[in-house]
């Protein structure tokens, strides 16, 4: 009986080692409306508002745009 046990925790090991490695979700992938504003020199500010969290480039001329406005406008394919 105890070798049982001794051999069903062994495979247990063995097969634990053997898992799949995480994969990368979206959340863990860098906003590119985000990247983008960085690219310009911008710093962006995220502001909590009544429809979510919005986030906003600040831009080195001081002119402050929604960041995925920012972004569509140089990017429109996407």
């Amino acid at each position: 009986m105890k070798k049982i046990i001794l051999f069903s925790i062994g495979c247990v090991a063995i097969l634990a080692g053997c898992a799949a490695e995480p994969k990368v979700t979206k959340a863990d992938m860098a906003n590119p409306a985000s990247q983008y504003c960085v690219q310009q020199g911008g710093k962006v500010v995220m502001n909590k508002e009544p429809s979510g969290v919005v986030g906003y480039c600040h831009l080195p001329n001081g002119n402050v745009v929604e960041e995925w406005s920012l972004y569509k406008v140089a990017n429109p394919s996407e």
